[in-house]
């Protein structure tokens, strides 16, 4: 089981790519994963039918009792084979759904697979911790999805909604979810049920659950959230809101009901919620002429349906519970399907427009009809099979005792007739014929559209014929909930016929209500206008997050009047207060205060002192940096005498890095600081610096003496060396002992990252990075660096040709270049690029590090863009900076993960060791390829904010300076001239990536421009 979630990790990952190679059929490919699983699970249907499990347990976190432990019984199989199978139609039915055009579609691709991993992971694991996670990453997945069409305000709004609902109820569950793990001792799922937590905290920590299923399930009062999330795909609502997402909810509920099903306020809830919904949900399901909010609405009654069957407290409830959930699976995941090829080839979903299409699409309408029928429970159905058990079982509660049988009875016996008629309203407004509208014109569609809707309604017929063979698969789980009826003994069994019984009668009347209910709709149609709105979930929802949103302005235009320096006094004067007070009444202190170790200590912290005092008051912005900038080279000194090269170079690369930061914003800002504003206020300001300086060095020497035990750092040495396998301690502990906690700084990075350039690609992130146009005589990589032709070395206004050291360089105003810069930077630049790389492998012995290099090749970078420009930073990484950042995360998150397939904890390092002619003795080991991880973080994060805060910054000022250029006049020939010496068919100046044509005042091509030289005119 934890091969196959590795596999969909890896291949989910793999997916974008593979689209590019093969466009749409890369579905097929990738359904061969669940497809795989759906097999796998099926071997082990011997097991599960004796009341076994197979179980699987791979340590993670062994403090917390935490641990990757799956275990497949009854239920689970059950789960994983809808999961699993339904999956595999849906992404071949997604071949022929798309087409090689549409957006995002590697991406598309690679969620879905991903969300199909994530439910297998949900339904099999049996931690408690393990399961919640795969529940909320449902619920990112599921919002990915939900947005696919971006562009579409409908569809990032229904994405956002689903969000906020399901992460809400997630959120109050996971408070459930600890107090039964803590209550229970233990976070196995199959322990806590076996043995209930008792008292308080079991029936709170339960009812909380309750509250993340209910959300999940789109239950009354969350409900709205699922019809609008049928802006979707319509693949995706067939999978996520009919057979899998929709599910997970019922399946925490039927998980728990053998150990909760008893405890207080679990009927109650789950009864009147449950009938409230399924009333509520086929209600608004007459009222829809879209076929796909009508089915949405179905879901919602049928969800509540479920939720009874499973949630009631006796044995045959269970089993009735567990076959309609796979009758539902199968009918409503065909009903959607069937619904997207109607609006592929109709280019429409609503019924009223629609007419003729079941005569022109026979074998579409045969598959509809036998779905409808399942839905309403017609015989000889699975869908029949399943509500006469849910009925007899409900029946035989209520006799025994209680009435929550006979409400749950009655409640969802009129849900049914309401069910019966919005079915029959699906197939006469999908496939019925208009005498007032002429046949709708279909478009051609593969016949293996098909194919995944025929294999689920054959399914759908196959389980109603042979009900009884599933019968002793199913009972295992429902034999694990204590409660039994009075009235079957023994006890109940699914079949086709049972003869003519109580339940067979009330199917009966159903049916019949129900079609009288749809011959009768225009009154029933009147009547529903006339019953008043006055609730409505959904617009509360919009209500509240309005109201959330009026508090949020109100707040901040409260809080957050005055500008930066008064939010800045804010949060000092706070920390001033709080830690001060911590300070104050501190009781630890070190016995004894060294000032300093040497005197060198000493005109160090006195230059950073004054250099701090002098960015203060200086008036320049570009001062202020750099003396700010030395204290920070301060701290390179102070750790290069205390022994620390590691410290000092990454400290001195952070530093520099951070000053080119500084600049490339400061570019933007007046030169002089408040040159309109005085500063007002000195001495608070004054006051509140001098006294967080106080605070901080104080917390500083405490911090000295509050040591209580003896320091781990005496066994570092020895650790590095036999588990580390490095001698550079510094190293081993960021790649190795503490490797949580650098791959924790690595998404800081890639959060800091897609928040600067969120900030500057205002109209949307443009991947595609502006390189130089080639020219007819510079086809190839190798003629683009051939010798071009330099106009400032002309002679009597002929050009000379000579090697240019920037590629970019030209593209430059004679006045922004500098040739010493651009000889340096060219000499320069490939040697630091390989001094980095040496960095990143020599670091786990030396000085250096993944983290080091990195930062040593950005600042290469940093260097080609201040020489060239943004058309030289995209010469010299001709890539875009996600696609580095991604690499990096892959590499430092894949080694976390792989070393639990192979009985490790993760981020544990494995080494390879051999002795190598020449070379010696080498080890390399995973936590070297977690450091390349970083390496190429750290290039990543710096490439973006450079080509955010640097070239997108200069395109933008281009754009607001200058404007568009006109359009050139056509000569007599009706051509138009475009072409510069330097860049055939583009005008000088033009941004390929933005598609703007411009001409920047610092960046006049030289080879359009005649010189002045030797005569030349202007």
């Amino acid at each position: 089981m934890a091969q196959f979630l590795l596999a969909f990790l890896v291949l989910s990952v793999l997916t974008p790519w593979l689209t590019r190679l093969l466009g749409t059929r890369v579905f097929y490919l990738i359904a061969l994963l669940p497809a795989g699983a759906f097999v796998y699970t099926l071997t082990q249907t011997v097991t599960v039918t004796a009341g076994g499990a197979v179980t699987q347990f791979v340590p993670w976190i062994p403090q917390l009792g935490i641990n990757f432990s799956f275990r497949v019984d009854t239920l689970a199989w059950l789960l994983a084979l809808v999961v699993t199978g339904i999956g595999a139609l849906v992404l071949v039915y997604c071949a022929r759904y798309f087409t090689d055009d549409e957006p995002s579609l590697g991406r598309f691709a690679a969620v879905l697979l991903a969300f199909a991993g994530t439910m297998y992971g949900l339904v099999t694991a049996d931690d408690i911790v393990v399961m919640f996670m795969f529940w909320e990453i449902t619920s990112v997945l599921s919002y990915l999805l939900i947005g696919h069409y971006t562009s579409k305000r409908e569809s990032r709004g229904a994405a956002l909604q689903a969000l906020i609902v399901t992460t809400f109820g997630g959120l109050v569950m996971l408070v459930g979810v600890v107090m039964l793990s803590v209550g229970a001792g233990t976070t196995s799922l199959a322990a806590i049920v076996d043995n209930p937590v008792a008292g308080p905290i079991g029936t709170w920590g339960v009812l909380l659950v309750l509250v993340g299923a209910l959300s999940k399930s789109a239950l009354v009062p969350f409900h709205f959230w699922l019809p609008a999330a049928m802006a979707a795909p319509t693949p995706v609502s067939a999978y996520l809101h009919a057979a899998a997402m929709v599910k997970a909810g019922i399946y925490i509920v039927a998980r728990l009901a053998p150990g909760y099903a008893d405890s207080e306020g679990w009927l109650p809830v789950l009864v009147t919620l449950g009938t409230w919904t399924m009333l509520v949900g086929a209600w608004r399901s007459l009222r829809q002429y879209d076929l796909k909010l009508l089915l949405a609405y179905g879901t919602v009654s049928q969800l509540g349906f479920l939720m009874i069957a499973v949630g009631f407290n006796t044995r045959d409830t269970a089993l009735a519970g567990a076959a309609l959930l796979l009758a539902h699976a199968l009918y409503k995941a065909t009903l959607f399907l069937v619904v997207g090829v109607i609006d592929h080839r109709a280019g429409t979903r609503d019924w009223r427009k629609l007419s003729g299409v079941g005569r022109a699409t026979p074998a579409l309408a045969v598959i509809a009809l036998i779905a409808v029928a399942s839905m309403a429970g017609l015989p000889p159905l699975f869908g029949f099979v399943a509500k006469e058990a849910v009925f007899t079982s409900l029946l035989d509660a209520g006799l025994s005792g209680s009435p929550w049988g006979y409400i749950a009875l009655a409640g969802t016996a009129v849900g049914s007739v309401l069910t019966v008629a919005y079915s029959i309203r699906f197939f006469w407004g999908a496939f019925g014929t208009r005498r007032e509208q002429p046949d709708t014109v279909l478009h051609a569609s593969p016949w293996d559209t098909l194919l995944a809707p025929a294999v689920l309604t054959v399914a759908t017929v196959g389980l109603g014929l042979f009900a009884s063979a599933l019968d002793p698969l199913l009972a295992p789980y429902a034999d694990t909930v204590p409660g039994v009826g009075t009235l079957t003994e023994p006890p109940y069994h699914l079949a086709l016929w049972h003869g003519f019984e109580p339940a067979l009668y009330l199917s009966m009347v159903v049916i019949v209500l129900g079609a009288l209910m749809f011959a009768g709709r225009r009154r029933v149609s009147r009547f529903q206008a006339t019953v008043p709105d006055t609730i409505d979930a959904g617009r509360g929802y919009g209500k509240a997050i309005r109201g959330v949103d009026r508090i949020a302005a109100r707040v901040t235009h409260f809080a957050q009047r005055g500008g930066l320096p008064q939010y800045l006094g804010t949060i000092l004067t706070v920390f001033v207060l709080a830690l001060g007070f911590a300070a104050f009444v501190n009781r630890t202190w070190p016995e004894a205060i060294v000032l300093y170790d040497y005197p060198g200590q000493v005109v160090i912290a006195l230059i950073m002192g004054i250099c701090a005092v002098m960015a203060a008051r200086v008036g320049q912005r570009m001062t202020a940096v750099i003396l700010a900038g030395v204290t920070g080279y301060g701290l390179v000194a102070l750790f290069a005498f205390h022994g620390a090269p590691d410290l000092a170079l990454t400290q001195a690369l952070v530093e520099s890095i951070t000053l080119v930061i500084f600049v490339l914003v400061l570019r933007r800002l007046p030169a002089n600081i408040a040159q309109h504003n005085k500063p007002v206020r000195r001495k608070r300001r004054l006051l509140i610096g001098g006294l967080v300086g106080l605070v901080m060095g104080t917390i500083g020497v405490i911090a000295l003496g509050a040591r209580q035990f003896e320091s781990i750092a005496g066994a570092l040495p020895r650790l590095s060396v036999e588990e580390g396998h490095g001698d550079n301690i510094v190293n081993v502990m960021l790649v190795d002992i503490r490797a949580w906690d650098t791959m924790g700084e690595v998404s800081v990075l890639i959060v800091v990252a897609t928040g600067v350039a969120s900030l500057l690609f205002v109209s949307g992130r443009n991947s595609i990075v502006p390189r130089l146009k080639e020219s007819r005589s510079l086809r190839s990589v190798a003629n683009r660096r051939r010798v071009v032709p330099d106009p400032e070395l002309s002679s009597e206004g002929h050009a000379v040709s000579r090697q240019a050291f920037l590629l970019a360089g030209r593209k430059n105003a004679p006045r922004s270049r500098s040739i010493l810069i651009e000889v340096l930077v060219r000499l320069l630049f490939h040697p630091a690029m390989i001094v980095s790389i040496y960095l990143l492998f020599a670091g786990h012995n030396l000085p250096g590090g993944g983290f080091a290099g990195g930062l040593l090749a950005g600042l290469a970078l940093v260097a080609r863009y201040l020489a060239g420009g943004r058309y030289e930073l995209s010469e010299a990484a001709p890539i875009d900076p996600g696609k580095i950042l991604g690499l990096g995360v892959i590499l430092a998150v894949g080694m976390s993960v792989v070393s639990l397939f192979f009985d490790g904890i993760p981020l544990e390092s494995a080494y390879f060791t051999a002795s190598v002619p020449v070379l010696g003795d080498l080890s390399f080991g995973t936590s070297t390829i977690f450091d390349i991880g970083v390496y190429l973080v750290v290039i990543g994060l710096t490439y973006d904010i450079l080509r955010s805060l640097g070239s997108e910054i200069d395109r933008q000022s281009e754009a607001a300076e200058i404007g568009p250029r006109p359009a050139p006049a056509a000569d007599a020939a009706g051509s138009v001239p475009s072409a510069s010496a330097g860049e055939p068919g583009t005008e000088p100046g033009t941004d390929t990536a933005a598609g703007l044509s411009i001409r920047p005042l610092h960046e006049t091509t030289a080879d359009t421009a005649p010189s002045t030289r030797n005569g030349g005119t202007r």
